[in-house]
């Protein structure tokens, strides 16, 4: 389902694989949302392991934003994510870091 040449990351959240992608419209999103720093700053923190809870819902939402979901951040507040809070993280890391990989460094 997802498509890691093309910056996709699956997520299993309430029982459902999702689609998550970075698009540009979901960056812009992103970066309205941060409520400190750049998307550079972003993924500085997460490099450096000091990204917050609030990191991970923000990129998971514009993730899921970006792979068609409608819903807002509230939606996912009693939301069953697989691999819990540490699973989140991983597939935001990985998204993060898909959403800027340049083709064949992978």
């Amino acid at each position: 389902m997802a498509n890691p040449w093309t910056g996709e990351v699956a997520l299993v959240i309430d029982g459902r694989r999702r689609r998550l992608k970075l698009t540009l419209g979901a960056l812009a999103e992103l970066e309205a949302e941060l409520q400190s720093g750049s998307l550079v700053d972003l993924v500085e923190r997460f490099e450096q392991g000091a990204f917050s809870s609030r990191d991970v819902l923000a990129l998971i939402v514009a993730g899921l934003r970006g792979g068609g979901w409608q819903g807002e951040a509230r939606d996912l507040r009693a939301a069953e994510i697989e691999g819990g809070p540490l699973g989140a993280a991983r597939a935001a890391a990985e998204l993060l870091a898909r959403a800027f990989m340049v083709p064949g460094d992978g």
